[in-house]
């Protein structure tokens, strides 16, 4: 242990911890701005310095470490003069527009200029032009770009997709697409974690709550909304909502308030999933060993990876749509009958944790129910929670509201689709209940549950062994792909979750500077799994109505034309040099 003071508080901490963390394991805050422990510790902001005795430069806090007997001082004179130098200096080239800005009144750095009483920038403006499609779904504006580094940073090594670099020299240098190239030529993921880890308004996601209101506002509509279960997870977050209290009938409630004919769950179409899916693995099972094993692939940003970096790897895939795009279809044709509604006046919204399913939506693939996209447009949850602002709901004051009839009802094993795992466990109780005869205990598959990047268990079902693998973000993806392709490892059953923590973290979800939420809200979908009435797929009654009625079986002729979809239908940039 190094003991030192830190504002003359006496601090004990291990060798090595840099002064930063000491500070905040004393519980003082000092300010920062591009730091991410592990990930981007290059003191590029210079707004953590430190004054330390002794020493007569300032230093950066986050990589210094700690030393025997070291007098810190976080907020002196001398360091309160610096760092409001340093953010002016950031200022002068920062577009300081906040009142239209995607991170006002969630900024790092507006926060830290009001704190350091900043009320005008005092050198001379040079914001940098921005030059960007107007179409691209992740959103870039060069203007607002502090430079810290954070978005190539956690795209390198996090993601390993190298999307990000350094471009231009001196007072020019700024951040762009690696390689020159525009957004859309490139082999982005569209995972959207360099959003949620800019310190700013810098990189955004391309807004689309107006048509929200211009679907509202049209008498001939008739407007449906699907929600993810992550979604119910996160957010209450920005609204100040505990998690047991941001329920589906709070967000039912709120969607209702605003004028939406129907909402339903996404869960409900994540058991549809699982019926499918898991028929697949059963079938591939029964084909005997495969070289390489059964992917997921209701996460679109893991598809994209995948097509781009191993594209010889494809046909591994599930042909399962992802939840969202099976309920579209599904909706836009057996379901508009049922509720006796013509299906082109359906206008069906999907809110998700998701920016990838942006893309996914308008995919020329997913339009199986002919009457144009099967799900019109998607909202992440921070656009809802945009909208329930927009509003001026008071979300503790509305009562719940069950889901709409005649798909109300939905399985805990839906709900955990939004957790890393969730799918992998979901599938197996089902593919259990097939080949034994008879339900699994629900929590029988437990052990892929954490929240390491890489998790493998083998499980014995019926006579056979089952090895699987749940991993979750797209670097620990390629550890795992290049040890299945050079046959040290192997597999029946693979889950990919391209956002750390899966869907719980994905790039759409609330920002909370400085803290990772993904494995608070992924315990919640299993808390709600646990009290759920029903925890199995196969036991929904509305999925086995829908069989029942309209599919026939999974697997069928009509699940193959609206459920299943082929992932070599459509192109996207390939990076064959990775491979």
């Amino acid at each position: 242990m190094v003991n030192l003071t830190i504002d003359n508080i006496p601090v004990a901490v291990e060798e090595n911890t840099s002064i930063l963390e000491a500070a905040r394991l004393a519980g003082i805050n000092i300010p920062t701005l591009c730091f991410l422990k592990d990930i981007n510790e290059i003191a590029a902001c210079r707004v953590c310095i430190v004054e330390i005795e002794g020493i007569d430069r300032l230093v950066a806090s986050c990589n210094n470490s700690v030393r025997e007997g070291m007098k810190v001082h976080t907020n002196s004179p001398k360091v309160r003069e610096a760092r409001k130098t340093n953010v002016e200096l950031i200022l002068s080239q920062h577009n300081s527009n906040c009142a239209y800005c995607p991170r006002s009144g969630n900024c790092p750095l507006q926060k830290v200029a009001n704190d350091l009483g900043i009320y005008d920038v005092v050198y001379k403006k040079r914001e940098p032009k921005t030059l960007w499609s107007h179409r691209a779904i992740l959103r870039r504006d060069a203007s607002k770009c502090i430079k810290c580094m954070r978005c190539i940073q956690v795209c390198d090594k996090i993601q390993t997709l190298n999307i990000w670099d350094v471009s231009g020299t001196g007072a020019r240098t700024t951040v762009d697409v690696s390689h020159n190239r525009m957004i859309m030529d490139s082999d982005c993921a569209m995972c959207g974690q360099c959003i949620t880890h800019c310190p700013v308004g810098a990189l955004s996601c391309r807004d689309d709550t107006d048509k929200f209101f211009e679907a509202l506002a049209d008498k001939d509509k008739v407007v449906i909304v699907q929600v993810a279960p992550a979604v119910r997870a996160a957010w209450g977050e920005s609204l100040g909502i505990p998690r047991k209290y941001a329920t589906i009938g709070k967000i039912t409630a709120a969607l209702k308030r605003m004028g939406v004919d129907y909402v339903f769950d996404t869960d409900f179409s994540a058991d549809l999933t699982i019926m499918e899916e898991g028929n697949e693995l059963l079938k591939r099972i029964s084909e005997g060993e495969h070289k390489y094993p059964l992917f997921t692939s209701c996460c679109p940003g893991w598809v994209r990876f995948l097509k781009s970096q191993y594209p010889d790897m494809v046909d591994c895939l599930s042909t399962s749509k992802s939840p969202q795009q099976m309920f579209g279809a599904i909706l836009k044709t057996y379901y508009a009958k049922v509720m006796n509604i013509p299906a082109e006046k359906i206008y069906f919204v999907s809110i998700m944790p998701c920016m990838a399913k942006k893309r996914e939506a308008a995919l020329p693939t997913m339009d199986d129910a002919k009457t144009g996209r099967d799900v019109d447009i998607v909202l992440t949850t921070r656009e809802f929670v945009k909208l329930i602002r927009s509003e001026h709901i008071s979300v503790e004051h509305l009562k719940e509201m069950p889901c709409d009839y005649p798909i109300e009802t939905s399985s805990g094993a839906g709900v955990i689709f939004g957790a890393t795992g969730g799918v992998m466990e979901a599938a197996l109780r089902t593919v259990y209940a097939v080949l034994e005869g008879h339900n699994p205990e629900p929590d029988a598959f437990k052990e892929i549950r954490g929240k390491n990047g890489i998790r493998e268990a083998v499980f014995k079902i019926g006579d056979k062994e089952i090895k699987t693998a749940v991993v979750s973000g797209l670097g620990n993806a390629r550890k795992l792909l290049k040890a299945i392709r050079s046959g040290k490892a192997h597999f029946d059953f693979v889950e990919v979750m391209a956002c750390p923590g899966g869907c719980a973290g994905g790039g759409g979800q609330p920002i909370k500077e400085g803290y990772e939420l993904y494995a608070e809200r992924g315990d919640e979908l299993y808390n709600i799994d646990e009290n759920s009435e029903i925890r199995y797929s196969h036991e929904n009654p509305a999925i086995n109505s829908l069989y029942e009625n309209y599919i026939e079986k999974p697997l069928s002729k009509r699940a193959e034309e609206l459920l299943h979809t082929d992932h070599t239908a459509w192109e996207m940039p390939l990076a064959p040099e990775k491979i």
